[in-house]
């Protein structure tokens, strides 16, 4: 299928340098001098990546960044009559464009066209995907050569997938918009039950592997519960996390832990049970539980992930860690967890 890697994402925020400063600080990214020297085609911005605020009638700022696989545009826009900033304005910092590759972009805009999906801009390959995410068919640049050497002090190695809330009822039509307008794949699938509050979830995957959607909406016959309040407080569907794959998690959290990242917490009972639940891990459980690092575990193998405190002034947006040692699923048995937490981090923020 046309559609083989996410190439990069695109990050609508009201400051990009501000933004761009603390993932590098506190994350590692460097700029992405090869994206600076390229032109952005059809971008929403309506300068290049190397525009300056001064040079561009919108104030458009893009700043674009890179650590490992994972290549990030940040950009603002002082106009509030410009798309960027209108995204900001309703949502808040956030996910505004996921960016394809593809093998052929303009047979695949054809063909998200044919299944309904609207075009936003032709020339730059921009539809509309789930709420104001838009999705953005570019030439796919996952076989081009990496570089010889990783970066000093990388942590982080790859974009592992997106994590999209959308409103109740809309879970069927945007995996049936995955499957017939982009040629994705639906591989997995849970109802999850935490407490008095559900949720439905399904998992769409590209052939290539590289693009994963983890698609969830609320059971609304049930109580409120954190995707109802995501909704709500993100004004529709959108981004409700992006998981950034590492080969040491262990080290990538206490680097990142020790720049003043914080992390959500995780019970101690979690891992007093981790002894019958798995035999054993990979990494040790007094590891795991010193780092608040949750695991889980299918045919292929395990997977360790940890999900960060959001700091998003509407408690939205947040990122998580994730590293696979063989596994191929999502940690679902840790969903439960992560619900817990972040119904703890929410109920301590509006205190």
């Amino acid at each position: 299928m046309s559609i083989q890697s996410i190439t990069h994402v695109e990050f609508h925020c009201a400051d990009a340098d501000k933004t761009a400063a603390g993932l590098c600080a506190d994350f590692g990214f460097v700029p992405d001098e090869q994206s600076r020297a390229e032109q952005s085609p059809g971008a929403l911005t309506s300068a290049g990546p190397a525009a300056d605020l001064a040079a561009d009638p919108h104030g458009v700022r893009t700043v674009p960044l890179r650590q490992g696989g994972i290549r990030l545009r940040l950009v603002s826009a002082a106009d509030p009559a410009h798309p960027v900033a209108r995204f900001v304005a309703v949502h808040g910092d956030g996910v505004g464009v996921i960016a394809l590759g593809c093998t052929d972009p303009q047979a695949a805009l054809e063909r998200a066209e044919r299944h309904g999906a609207r075009v936003l801009d032709r020339a730059g390959g921009l539809v509309a995907g789930f709420g104001d995410v838009a999705l953005r068919f570019v030439p796919d640049t996952s076989a081009d050569p990496a570089p010889a050497q990783p970066a000093a002090g990388a942590l982080l190695d790859a974009l592992d997938h997106a994590a999209i809330c959308v409103p109740a009822g809309e879970l069927a039509p945007a995996v049936k918009f995955c499957e017939a307008a982009l040629g994705l794949h639906r591989i997995f699938g849970e109802y999850i039950e935490v407490g008095e509050q559900a949720m439905d979830s399904s998992v769409v995957q590209s052939a290539s592997g590289e693009v994963t959607f983890t698609l969830i909406e609320p059971d609304t016959t049930r109580r409120p519960g954190q995707i109802d309040t995501f909704l709500a407080d993100n004004a529709g569907a959108g981004v409700q996390h992006l998981a950034f794959r590492t080969g040491d998690i262990a080290t990538a959290v206490r680097t990142i832990r020790d720049r003043g990242v914080e992390f959500l917490s995780t019970p101690g009972a979690y891992y007093d049970a981790l002894a019958e639940r798995f035999g054993g891990t990979a990494i040790p459980v007094d590891t795991l539980r010193e780092l608040d690092v949750l695991v889980d575990q299918d045919h292929g193998g395990q997977l360790f992930q940890i999900f960060l405190r959001s700091t998003h002034p509407r408690r939205t947006y947040f990122l998580e860690l994730i590293e696979r040692q063989g596994a191929g699923t999502f940690g679902t048995a840790n969903i439960k967890a992560l619900y817990e937490a972040v119904e703890r981090q929410n109920s301590t923020a509006s205190v």
